[in-house]
């Protein structure tokens, strides 16, 4: 097969990374995608720095092992602590969510004289400052404010988007980065565009939504096209959504991340598979 007709890997600690999932199909309708959620160990924030490496290598090396060209990390936590040492292990491009959303929100704020950047994220994100660094290599002038909304995870994934205690919630937790007022807020966690219109009617309709994986996706699109690896073969047909095209494996609790595929992308996979990540000498033996 053509290294360009491979497909791309993405994953992520659990559900998440299926915002930018479907940030990547949009975007890309000609690539395939095979997506790894590691629900058997998520939550990453509440992990020491070695064992998100170590969790992130063995999923890195297990989709490489099903045959990718280039490798996404949707989780924000991995993607502020092991990249590096991905992409030490593999030896394809490997693209992260941080850095994409960070110069994004710059890239919108330019015409500001007094650009005033806002993230939220959880607060394990919040705490490593990876936003926060990623905005400052873009940008020397950007004032920046960060908020912990943690919350937002478990009411995304539960599915409630209108009911009054969300918008009751947001309003506590967005109550200092309305008086901050920025001119872009960076969703720094894949759960939160779920819950975008909540968010956007918060914090007013005049600041300027970034979502990560739409940024991933738009860098991941500049890098195809750089380095020769678009897939050459159009698909025929409109692509849909968890189509027979893309595969989902997960590393526990399959029914329930199909419920929430559901709830976040309107469908369930049509390919998705329970599978063990083994250690990374164990899984390069299976190759």
């Amino acid at each position: 097969m053509v290294f360009s007709s491979l497909p791309i890997g993405i994953f992520d600690s659990g559900v998440g990374g299926l915002t930018v999932y479907r940030a990547l199909h949009d975007r890309l309708p000609n690539e395939h995608f095979i997506y790894l959620g590691d629900t058997a160990r998520v939550p990453y924030g509440t992990k020491s720095l070695g064992t998100v490496e170590r969790y992130a290598i063995e999923n890195s090396e297990f989709l490489v092992s099903r045959g990718i060209k280039m490798l996404v990390v949707a989780c924000n936590t991995a993607s502020a602590l092991a990249l590096p040492k991905i992409r030490e292990r593999i030896g394809i491009d490997v693209v992260g969510v941080i850095g994409p959303g960070g110069r994004k929100a710059v890239e919108i704020t330019k015409g500001e004289p007094h650009a005033r950047i806002g993230v939220i994220a959880t607060e394990a994100t919040v705490s490593s400052n990876a936003y926060f660094e990623a905005i400052r290599r873009a940008s020397a002038s950007a004032e920046v404010f960060q908020a912990g909304c943690p919350l937002f995870v478990p009411l995304a994934e539960e599915g409630w988007t209108e009911e009054p205690e969300t918008y009751s919630i947001a309003a506590k937790y967005l109550s200092k980065m309305k008086e901050f007022s920025p001119h872009a807020l960076v969703l720094g966690c894949t759960h939160y565009p779920i819950l975008r219109d909540v968010i956007q009617q918060t914090v007013g309709e005049n600041v300027k939504l970034v979502d990560s994986g739409e940024a991933t996706a738009e860098e991941v699109e500049t890098l195809l096209n750089e380095k020769g690896l678009a897939n050459p073969n159009a698909n025929t047909g409109k692509r849909q959504l968890c189509d027979d095209l893309d595969h989902f494996y997960v590393t526990d609790a399959a029914d329930r991340f199909g419920r929430v595929a559901e709830r976040f992308l309107g469908t369930k996979p049509s390919k998705l598979e329970a599978i063990e990540v083994y250690g990374v000498d164990e899984l390069k033996g299976k190759k």
